[in-house]
């Protein structure tokens, strides 16, 4: 049942990652994702692999939270 975990929540993270450009909530999705395969990590054992993605999902949070970047054309 864990490895189903672990492939379900991974999946998503990817996913969300791969859909970040299209909408900011996207971001709050992948620090999600993160958060769960961060859970998952440790409850498999795994616990460097559940420090990496916790600091991913605290990464992401704070790329939402500083808001979109300027765009390129300045607009």
């Amino acid at each position: 049942m864990l490895t189903v975990y672990g492939v379900t929540v991974l999946t998503f993270m990817m996913v969300m990652y791969a859909l970040e450009g299209r909408n900011r909530r996207f971001v709050v999705a992948f620090a999600l994702g993160c958060a769960l395969s961060s859970s998952y990590g440790f409850a498999s054992g795994a616990w460097p692999f559940g420090v990496i993605e916790a600091i991913w999902c605290a990464v992401a949070l704070h790329r939402y939270f500083r808001g979109a970047p300027a765009s390129a054309d300045g607009a």
